[in-house]
């Protein structure tokens, strides 16, 4: 969710009357359909309100049972899922915006764990990136004000406040950043959030093209086959669609999507609840804009949801190969369930599986702890239990136990540039970049993005002046840890310049040809032709 959509226990806030509104209709359904199951509830209700009335009636001091009420509601939601969520009227509207519609803040997508803000992702596009926040960030203070810890506990609504705002306001953020003692201080001016989907598609190679896909939206579906369509007249022959980051969104477009890829009567994917009220499955419909060529899909850690159902649907279905790291698994249905007042309750109905039977889901006592030994860095990290093996539609053996796990692993490389790390961390790679260009503009927009791509490089000047910047931001120069990052600061800056020039197009073009994930899927193409070759109709 953006910009503080994503709901925690510790935001619930439900009045009283409402309260007793629902545990009101609970009691009539128990009196109407009868059952065990209702008894105990309505016994529980009788409980709960006794206990309140008593407390209102006698205790020694005074109080406010709509604190209390909520209280027993955060505590009782805690006891479900990290997906059940209540969304207060004044907040509902604005979380539909998320996918929706257009708002006005600094741009990230973001959760709360133990009282503390974490940055998600920052939006590509939207101010925070442009100042360098990055996923896993914690804010701590907002215009040097803590908003973090048990004394303050933060929720979306506060967040709302603290974060949205006019266009051309600023906010300064204080950030804890993992590996770095100080505090990192950033100001954001805030903007319009941009609400596209699909960052950039562009022709990697004569046959080869790239869709990099951000989340699942209203529009989605409708940029994706655009993309493809161009993509097409430009002679594409190989697809490469790149979910990473992707938190996910609306289930139809993401179904749409694979059905553009999948030929047949083919599962894409299915849900199962309790009963089978809530249990549903989805096949493909219609013949697709692309269902021959082969296919590689970028996934990692950060890639949730309507990516996964995608990434699974691909994979199990033999028509892409999948290539990254284990993805995050998110794979819950929630139903919206419009409360008399205007508010929301999400209600976890149903899990996500995938075609071979594979739950979407992980395990979700704390999502804090994910991939906390060490599965980014070594495949063999990952836990592969031999009682969740499953057979592809050819007889390829996937694993579940939640996520999707790639059939080429890429490990995630943070440690081998320390000097670039420093500097980019105090958002000097991003600052020199974007002066480089103010600088240089005239001069800059003599390249194509092609001959910039290929042949572009910064003087030795300009870097000797980056050095000086890092000094004076208290960066100490260390030659061999400079001559370990040159190439990549290079690349770095470069990027961000090509992004100047040429919006997202101009940085993935630049950023692409260096980055680990992306260089390997690449290499992969002739193992997918086989698999594309099996999976025809």
């Amino acid at each position: 969710m953006k910009d503080s959509i994503q709901n925690t226990k510790s935001q619930v806030r439900l009045p009283l009357l409402l309260s007793l509104a629902i545990t009101g209709g609970i009691l009539i359904g128990a009196n109407m359909f009868g059952g065990q199951n209702m008894k105990s509830i309505t016994k529980a209700y009788l409980k709960f309100r006794e206990i309140l009335t008593y407390i209102d009636r006698n205790y020694v001091d005074s109080v406010d049972t709509d604190s209390l009420v909520d209280y027993s509601i955060t505590m009782m939601l805690e006891k479900l899922d990290p997906h059940t969520v209540y969304i207060p009227a004044e907040d509902v509207k604005q979380a539909h915006q998320e996918l929706e519609g257009n708002f006005e803040g600094i741009g990230i997508e973001f959760n709360i764990f133990k009282d503390t803000i974490f940055v998600v992702a920052p939006l590509p596009g939207g101010p925070s990136e442009a100042v360098g926040l990055q996923s896993g960030d914690r804010i701590v203070s907002v215009d040097g004000v803590p908003v973090a810890g048990p004394d303050i506990q933060p929720d979306n609504l506060k967040v709302y406040k603290w974060l949205r705002g006019q266009k051309g306001t600023e906010v300064k953020l204080g950030i804890k950043r993992y590996g770095e003692d100080d505090l990192l201080d950033f100001t954001v001016i805030r903007d319009k959030i941009p609400q596209n989907s699909i960052d950039v598609s562009y022709m990697v190679n004569k046959q080869v093209g790239y869709i990099k896909v951000r989340s699942f939206g209203a529009t989605t579906y409708t940029e994706f086959r655009n993309a493809v369509k161009e993509l097409k007249k430009s002679g594409m022959k190989r697809l490469m669609l790149d979910l990473r980051d992707n938190r996910g969104g609306y289930l139809d477009k993401a179904v749409k999507m694979v059905d553009e890829m999948i030929g047949g009567n083919a599962k894409i994917v299915y849900t199962d609840g309790k009963g089978t009220k809530y249990d549903t499955e989805y096949r493909a419909k219609f013949d697709g804009l692309f269902e021959k060529g082969p296919i590689i899909v970028l996934v990692n850690e950060n890639s949730a949801s309507a990516s996964e159902i995608v990434a699974g649907a691909l994979q199990d279905n033999d028509r892409a190969l999948i290539v990254g790291r284990r993805s995050f698994g998110k794979g819950l249905v929630q139903m919206p369930l419009n409360l008399t007042d205007g508010s929301e309750l999400r209600l976890t109905i149903s899990r996500y599986y995938t075609p071979s039977g594979r739950s979407i889901q992980k395990p979700y006592q704390d999502y804090s702890e994910y991939n906390s030994h060490g599965e980014l860095f070594s495949r063999d990290s990952i836990r592969l239990d031999d009682d969740q093996k499953y057979k592809t539609r050819k007889g390829r053996t996937v694993y579940g136990g939640g996520g999707i796990i790639p059939d080429h692993f890429v490990a995630l490389d943070t440690a081998r540039f320390p000097y670039l790390n420093k500097l980019y961390n105090q958002n000097l790679v991003r600052e020199f970049a974007l002066n480089y260009f103010k600088d240089h503009e005239s001069k800059l927009n003599e390249y194509s993005i092609q001959e910039f791509s290929e042949s572009f490089r910064f003087s030795e000047e300009d870097m000797k002046s980056l050095i000086a910047r890092g000094e004076a931001a208290g960066i100490a120069y260390d030659e061999e840890d400079y001559k370990q990052s040159e190439e990549m600061i290079q690349h770095y800056l470069k990027a961000f310049v090509g992004k100047s020039l040429w919006d997202s197009e101009g940085f993935y073009r630049v950023f692409n040809q260096k980055d680990e994930d992306f260089q390997e899927a690449l290499g992969l193409f002739e193992e997918a032709i086989q698999l594309a070759k099996s999976s025809k109709k």
